[in-house]
């Protein structure tokens, strides 16, 4: 159906789904021409949200229109009320395109209103959780301070306060990321609006005290944040969990069967003081404390929950110098983009053919394909069909005839193509969420796949038989097989990486270090060196014999979701959300180059088989393929 956006329409929903105009009082049903509202989801005495689709695109996706006017007569609530709208455009255009705040698509009026149309975030808030899930436990609360916090940091980089952080302003998308939404009370610090009363706005439930007295400042967020967790712990209003009398908190006498420990009550408590000078000054501050750095060793874990068959084990513990000798004629800072392909939705995965001719890159949540592309013209091939879901990784077979790729949520099955034909040959059932990561051993013959279902499963190829689980902790974001096959490696939400022995099942190691979660997880062509990515914008090294830290790569701005080493070993490449793919020089961990081009954050990023290309692809709907000169 198509929803009329007249305020004053007598029947506004009774549309049909292509009418141009609204049947009971003529007015237009699509903004610019484009923007068609199918359902109200929201209401206030300022404007209306509507759930859309952008008729412009074939695809037709789904968007967020936001209409404002005014219910209330009075004039300074009218002045306010279009601020407020004003404000909320000018602040999510400012906070760019990061990928846990919605991404403003246009901004203008018609017919006397004032529009916003942003992008949909498909999920629950958490309020709607709470209810229907009950109450968090302290693994779940560490998860939303990590995944919150750098977004908390992103927008105070921007000086910007967001000024009305509760639960419903937080969505869960149906991928597990938690996304920032309403920035219409946000405002925007100078040094002379930071010292003066304004208006105090916000939900007085989680508003810090100054806020309420209208001297909201960077610390106010990070109350309002901690306010929400002790709300998600107690399912207890706010309002009853402060004691006036004692004038403290007494959230701990409302936990229910649901301990927190005293390492996360302190957090929580010195972001919920009343007084600034004894909470938390900045973001920063509270990660410290969050996430202690630690780096443990290496030591021989007792997790059989595998079994390949093998008795053969590796050799660990000896202190080896990493060293990367090969002759280098392959000019890496001269890389240049020289194709740009494009789906109609964001790209997550791309994979060389073992050849280097042929390419693969897959979409998700609307476009839902897979594409095969020619590496040296650029031309599409082919684009498989048959897919329920987006799909989040591809890879290719070591013989070149099979592609695997690794759906989404509505579809969390693993389906196996023959790459000849574009037909599927066998779907692998037995994960329950998304499937973020696959590597197939040297052989060819077992599959390994990692889940957000907290779950890494090993397949027999031929077969499409399930061999074994690893049933792990947390998300699991990345997993890597060493080139001898010897050795299995996964990154996960949790901040660690945890090596296994693929011939007995052990689990050899945890390497720590990294302060949020693992997003890619490479070894290089030598296995001496493995690398991962992580949410905290860092790169590692680590020497896989010692488990320690060999360099530590800080130069990213933004989280790093991808890596990858060249063929000869000598160059690293990552790709962040801060839309670049930076290469480094292995031996000595110094940055060759920064390639720019996308216009969002790289998801995934593959050097060929020779060195020569490198493929990337993006939030922004692109893979490109960069080619040294």
């Amino acid at each position: 159906m198509s929803h009329c956006l007249n305020p004053n329409c007598q029947k506004p929903a009774s549309n049909p789904p292509t009418a141009k105009f609204c049947q009971s009082c003529g007015t237009k049903l699509l903004l610019k021409d484009r923007y068609r509202a199918i359902k109200l989801i929201g209401q206030g005495g300022f404007g209306k949200t509507f759930l859309a689709v952008d008729e412009d695109k074939p695809s037709k996706p789904p968007c967020v229109i936001k209409q404002f006017f005014l219910e209330a007569q009075d004039t300074n609530n009218t002045q306010k009320a279009a601020e407020l709208f004003e404000r909320e455009a000018l602040r999510l255009d400012e906070l760019g395109k990061h990928n846990q705040i919605p991404e403003l698509f246009a901004h203008f009026s018609q017919d006397n209103r004032q529009y916003l149309v942003q992008e949909f975030i498909d999920g629950q808030n958490l309020a709607e959780v709470l209810a229907e899930q009950g109450a968090f436990n302290e693994g779940q609360i560490r998860d939303l301070l990590n995944s919150l916090l750098p977004v908390l940091k992103y927008i105070h980089n921007h000086s910007v306060i967001h000024r009305d952080i509760k639960p419903e302003n937080i969505i869960r998308r149906n991928d597990g990321q938690l996304v920032l939404v309403d920035f219409g009370a946000a405002k925007y610090v100078t040094v002379s609006s930071v010292r003066q009363t304004g208006t105090s706005v916000g939900s007085p439930e989680f508003v810090a005290p100054e806020q309420l007295m209208g001297k909201a400042i960077f610390a106010s967020d990070l109350y309002s944040l901690g306010i929400t967790c002790i709300y998600l712990l107690t399912q207890v209003s706010p309002l009853n969990l402060f004691d006036i009398s004692e004038y403290d908190w007494v959230w701990r006498q409302y936990l229910v069967n649901n301990p927190v420990s005293d390492e996360l009550g302190r957090i929580l408590d010195k972001l919920i003081q009343h007084t600034t000078n004894c909470r938390y000054k900045s973001v920063t501050e509270v990660l410290q404390d969050l996430n202690p750095t630690s780096v443990q060793p290496l030591s021989v874990g007792h997790s059989n929950t595998i079994s390949v068959g093998h008795s053969n084990t590796i050799s660990v513990g000896h202190s080896n110098t990493i060293s990367v000798a090969h002759s280098n004629t392959i000019n890496y800072a001269s890389f240049r983009d020289i194709h740009t392909l494009s789906h109609s939705d964001a790209v997550f995965g791309v994979a060389f053919s073992p050849d280097g001719q042929i390419l693969a890159s897959c979409s998700g949540y609307w476009d839902k394909s897979i594409k095969l592309w020619d590496v040296d013209t650029g031309q599409q091939l082919c684009t498989f069909q048959g897919l329920l879901d987006g799909v989040r990784c591809v890879t290719f077979s070591p013989d070149g005839q099979i592609l695997a790729s690794g759906g989404s949520s509505r579809d969390p099955t693993i389906k196996l193509w023959d790459v000849s034909s574009g037909q599927k040959k066998k779907i692998l059932k037995g994960h329950s969420h998304v499937v973020y990561s696959l590597a197939f051993t040297p052989d060819g013959q077992t599959l390994v796949s990692g889940s957000q279902d907290k779950t890494i499963k090993l397949w027999d190829v031929l077969t499409g038989r399930e061999l074994s689980t690893i049933k792990y902790h947390h998300w699991v974001r990345s997993v890597a097989v060493s080139q001898d096959g010897h050795i299995l490696a996964c990154g996960s939400n949790d901040q660690t990486i945890r090596l296994w022995n693929m011939l007995t099942g052990r689990q050899l190691c945890t390497l720590k270090g990294h302060f949020f979660g693992v997003s890619s997880v490479k070894f290089s062509p030598d296995d001496l060196i493995l690398a991962s990515g992580s949410d905290d914008r860092s790169v590692k090294l680590w020497n896989v014999h010692t488990a320690e830290v060999i360099y530590t790569l800080n130069r990213h701005s933004s989280a790093v979701f991808s890596i990858a080493f060249s063929p000869d070993g000598q160059i690293l490449a990552s790709g962040s959300d801060d839309d670049t793919i930076k290469l480094w020089n292995v031996m000595t961990g110094e940055e060759i180059c920064t390639l720019n081009g996308h216009s969002s954050g790289v998801n995934s990023i593959r050097f060929s088989p020779n060195g020569k290309a490198l493929a990337s692809c993006s939030w922004d709907n692109t893979v490109k393929i960069w080619q040294c000169d």
